[in-house]
């Protein structure tokens, strides 16, 4: 559950900010660490918004770990770069609910690309079945928009939800107890959203890490604690979760209406699937790992050279004449502890 707001950290009437200065460029953003494999993950989902014919840029938001051979598979694939320095929150005992989680925080970067006016974020193991483009034309400003989470799964074992078996996906079969106070508020995936970078959200955002103790969910418990009086749930056809083909296959509906799933569940990463973990033998996930790998195998899909060169051009030209006049921001990261 997320932790509770500390009373002093937000002002104002309770909508997000939005770009300072009035951009009106829009794109999808998604993040990358380190070395490992989540490279393809990137890639497929690049390839992925170009079969649906995005009309907007996939950025990379990533750290400097990242080797530059990974950098340039994803610029081939028309990737823009922006390499950002990393977050931790402050030190703390706390055991997130994957040890992954801690460098999570870096995510919050994004709320600074003030060269983007609305946003669409996504995890790198992510992909887009269908045009997505609306969310980034046609949602009201000043809200945060994503999909309500579940609760039952073993991850969740720390919260009240989950002792009481208690979920927003169906919250009509187990009832939140009165003697427990008011329900909880409504919980979002942080795998994707829709948002509106801002240089006052940004800073109020490190403000608020800096003042809240971390919890299991890491960025995910801290985004729907900033974002609680805003968030406006949508569809979860914008973020199937795996584990819902399972835990509440009465909410998923037709598979093939889906728009973006997102292979979270243990076992279900494309790229290393082999079929073997629990829940993973099942025919729907087979299918939709078989969709994600028609995509990243489908060369037809691949950015030619000649259009990745101009695709660049275009993008630094663009870059530089909107960020030439922008100072430096007030805060420009929270500093790793001692421990990382």
């Amino acid at each position: 559950m997320a932790p509770q707001v500390p009373v002093d950290v937000f002002a104002g009437n309770g909508k997000a900010c939005s770009v300072d200065g009035g951009y009106a460029r829009r794109g999808y953003v998604t993040f990358l660490a380190g070395n490992g494999d989540y490279v393809k993950g990137v890639v497929g989902l690049a390839k992925g918004l170009r079969k649906v014919k995005s009309a907007y840029p996939l950025v990379v938001a990533m750290l400097p770990d990242v080797p530059e051979e990974h950098r340039d598979i994803l610029r081939a694939q028309g990737c823009i770069i922006r390499e950002i320095e990393p977050i931790y929150p402050p030190e703390n005992l706390v055991q997130f609910a994957m040890a992954y989680y801690v460098i999570n925080y870096s995510k919050l970067r994004i709320w600074n690309f003030l060269d983007y006016s609305k946003m669409v974020y996504l995890d790198a193991d992510i992909q887009v079945f269908d045009n997505i483009d609306h969310l980034l034309d046609d949602t009201e400003d000043g809200y945060f928009y994503a999909v309500m989470d579940c609760f039952c799964e073993k991850t969740w074992s720390h919260s009240p939800q989950h002792s009481i078996g208690y979920c927003q996906q169906c919250p009509e079969k187990v009832t939140w107890p009165a003697e427990m106070g008011s329900p909880p508020a409504l919980y979002f995936n942080a795998g994707m959203f829709v948002f509106e970078p801002s240089r006052s959200t940004y800073e109020n955002l490190l403000h608020t890490l800096r003042m809240t103790p971390p919890t299991p969910f890491a960025e995910q418990d801290l985004l729907n604690m900033f974002f609680q009086k805003i968030y406006k749930p949508i569809p979860m056809a914008y973020n199937l979760v795996l584990a819902m083909l399972w835990r509440h296959p009465e909410n998923v509906g037709e598979l093939e209406k889906v728009k973006v799933v997102h292979y979270c569940a243990a076992g279900s990463k494309p790229w290393r699937y082999t079929g073997k973990e629990v829940n993973m033998d099942r025919e729907d996930i087979k299918m939709l790992v078989s969709k994600w790998w028609d995509i990243y195998n489908d060369t037809s899909l691949d950015l030619s050279a000649e259009d990745a060169i101009v695709q660049a051009e275009d993008q630094t030209v663009s870059r530089s004449s909107i960020m030439a006049s922008m100072p430096d921001p007030a805060i420009s990261y929270v500093p790793a502890p001692s421990a990382a």
